[in-house]
């Protein structure tokens, strides 16, 4: 049974490693540059673990994955070549990413966004095609384009509770 807990300094390393092998899972499945060799740092792993905003999923008291959620206001958000649903109070689900032993990660960190009574927010590189088939399978509508904090686009999607 999958559970989410909130990140711990101690879940740091467990969660470079998720990332190191979603970054080798997106490179061979045609995505090699959304995330490049390092990104997401550990250094914002670590702002989100002391903001409140990092999580891990646990199968059997094993973390398989890992989300930030981040309540409210995503400045990247603020500038789209499209248009949000509304603006009703929202969540944005970024950096998630498992270690492919799990099936139900995704729908997983949704819900759990969903349940903290907000919209829901996300992102994805155009080339990132298991993402986009998850995204718009789980009901999110396409909003738009916005430019993430290394200048290059992704597109935008949004989520009503």
């Amino acid at each position: 049974m999958l559970e989410i807990r909130k990140s711990t300094e101690s879940d740091v390393e467990r969660i470079g490693e998720i990332f190191s092998l979603a970054r080798r899972y997106m490179a061979q499945n045609g995505n090699p540059t959304q995330w490049g060799e390092d990104r997401p740092s550990l250094d914002l792993v670590r702002d989100d673990i002391a903001k409140g905003n990092s999580y891990v999923i646990t199968n059997d008291g094993k973390i398989v994955g890992t989300f930030a959620y981040i309540p409210g206001i995503e400045e990247t958000y603020l500038e789209i070549d499209g248009a949000w649903i509304d603006d009703a109070p929202y969540g944005t689900i970024h950096r998630i990413a498992s270690d492919g032993s799990t099936k139900g990660i995704f729908d997983a960190a949704v819900q759990f966004a969903q349940n903290q009574g907000r919209d829901v927010r996300i992102d994805t590189h155009r080339d990132n095609a298991t993402m986009l088939h998850l995204i718009r399978r789980s009901g999110f509508t396409e909003c738009g384009i916005i430019i993430v904090d290394d200048g290059t686009p992704r597109i935008a999607f949004q989520k009503k509770i």
